[in-house]
């Protein structure tokens, strides 16, 4: 059993607390608003799940994952999650997030930003390619023709080890792609990154299982 502190408690957050109650995980959720503010999703989590503060959260968990929108990447608190796995589902979209000087700037790619700011963190970039919807919905058993990949990177191989091992409990396969400065072939608008979408339906459609050979070819499809 982990216990998976999560830094952003919104639609993706929320979807995979599920995901994590439901494999048998521990979960803390916290927000910027405080932890009273979540008392209905950690009701319908049940006991498995609580409430704290991002502090809170990140210092309990084993692992952590961090949902929050990009332009916001500040507000995650460095220090207790020294030396701590990091998940990163971070998407830069400016139209619907806000704007990041930082990356508008060419200082520091999207994909690397939040490793730049937990600089003594392993982040892994994982889960930043489904749709908060598609996420129940994809689960499937280790071992079925129709369970999909997603697709993982970081610079920490024993960190990788640790996603993947989550990854496959909640009804996945992971896909390790490389450094996480290779996270760049599943970013925004890749083929890879929209891999679960139906074309016809997108986000209204049921999410799209995608098999790890499916998505290794278009994973190659980016230079």
């Amino acid at each position: 059993m982990t216990t998976i502190g999560f830094i952003g408690s919104g639609r993706i957050g929320s979807a995979f607390a599920h995901l994590a109650v439901g494999a048998g995980h521990d979960v803390v959720l916290s927000n910027s608003r405080g932890p009273e503010t979540l008392r209905e999703v950690v009701a319908r989590l049940g006991s498995r799940a609580r409430a704290a503060t991002p502090a809170e959260a990140a210092a309990a968990g084993d692992i952590v994952v961090v949902t929050v929108p990009i332009r916001a990447y500040r507000q995650v608190p460095a220090g207790p999650l020294r030396g701590k796995v990091v998940i990163d589902t971070l998407n830069y979209d400016p139209a619907r997030q806000g704007r990041v000087p930082e990356i508008d700037a060419g200082d520091t790619p999207p994909h690397l930003l939040l490793q730049a700011h937990l600089r003594d963190s392993s982040v892994v970039k994982a889960f930043s390619t489904v749709f908060f919807r598609h996420l129940a919905d994809l689960v499937r058993p280790a071992g079925a023709p129709d369970r999909s990949a997603v697709p993982i990177a970081g610079d920490d191989a024993a960190a990788k080890k640790v996603v993947a091992e989550l990854i496959a409990s909640l009804g996945y396969d992971a896909y390790d792609v490389g450094p996480l400065a290779e996270s760049r072939r599943f970013a925004p608008g890749t083929p890879a990154q929209l891999a679960h979408l139906d074309p016809d339906g997108l986000f209204a459609a049921p999410g799209r299982p995608v098999t790890a050979a499916r998505l290794a070819a278009l994973l190659d499809q980016v230079a």
